[in-house]
């Protein structure tokens, strides 16, 4: 009965990592829709300027960001036997949301440079911290004796490539806001994100016994 439960655990947390993988492409795709066929031009602007009005492409931005969430969640589960790098991906899925269902103004205006409103704050302050919980799990998963050499190496590199990026594009909205520097960091930063959350629930597809813990105390 014991090798049933753990080989039944086994196999969901292959499922939640394959789903938040799939998830995970699919709101790429939709957003990257939406910031492609969107009003900023090229690499200027923010990602987020594709959620303003009421067209098609704001609803596809919308529904991208919406399955990045779902897509955090499901990593959340899968990562499960790390609880801080889980319990960080579940208030990033609850960040993303807040995203998506509040948007931001035309422009995107962020302090100190843009006269704000509370929707822009919201919007602006939810969008952070879900990239901020994102980058802190990574380091979560590097840190924790219960992740593998896959997702610790993934971690690691994710890590190193995201924190000097999320500190360029804090220093650049800071002193110059928003245009070509700001957007193409952003960006970049957004896909390494999206890379590491693919490349962790690949892992977990690849060796999802890990999450069984007397596969752990025996390895």
């Amino acid at each position: 009965m014991a090798r049933t439960r753990g080989g039944g655990r086994v196999w969901r947390t292959a499922g939640l990592a394959a789903g938040s993988a799939v998830g995970a492409i699919a709101g790429t795709v939709a957003v990257t829709s939406a910031v492609i066929a969107g009003p900023a031009p090229r690499l200027r602007g923010y990602v987020s300027e594709s959620g303003v009005g009421d067209g098609g492409l704001a609803l596809a931005y919308q529904a991208g960001l919406l399955t990045l969430a779902a897509a955090l969640v499901l990593l959340a589960g899968a990562l499960r036997p790390v609880p801080a790098a889980a319990g960080l991906l579940v208030v990033a899925a609850a960040a993303t949301t807040i995203s998506a269902m509040v948007p931001c103004r035309a422009g995107c205006p962020l302090p100190p440079h843009d006269p704000v409103t509370m929707t822009d704050l919201v919007h602006g302050g939810t969008s952070i911290v879900a990239v901020a919980c994102c980058v802190f799990a990574m380091i979560a998963m590097f840190w924790s004796q219960r992740s593998t050499y896959p997702l610790c190496r993934l971690g690691l590199l994710g890590a190193l490539a995201t924190l000097p990026l999320s500190g360029a594009v804090g220093l650049g909205m800071l002193l110059v806001g928003g245009g070509l520097l700001v957007g193409t960091l952003e960006r970049l930063l957004l896909l390494l994100i999206v890379a590491w959350c693919v490349g962790s629930a690949t892992s977990v597809v690849r060796d999802p016994r890990y999450s069984d813990c007397r596969y752990y105390v025996s390895t």
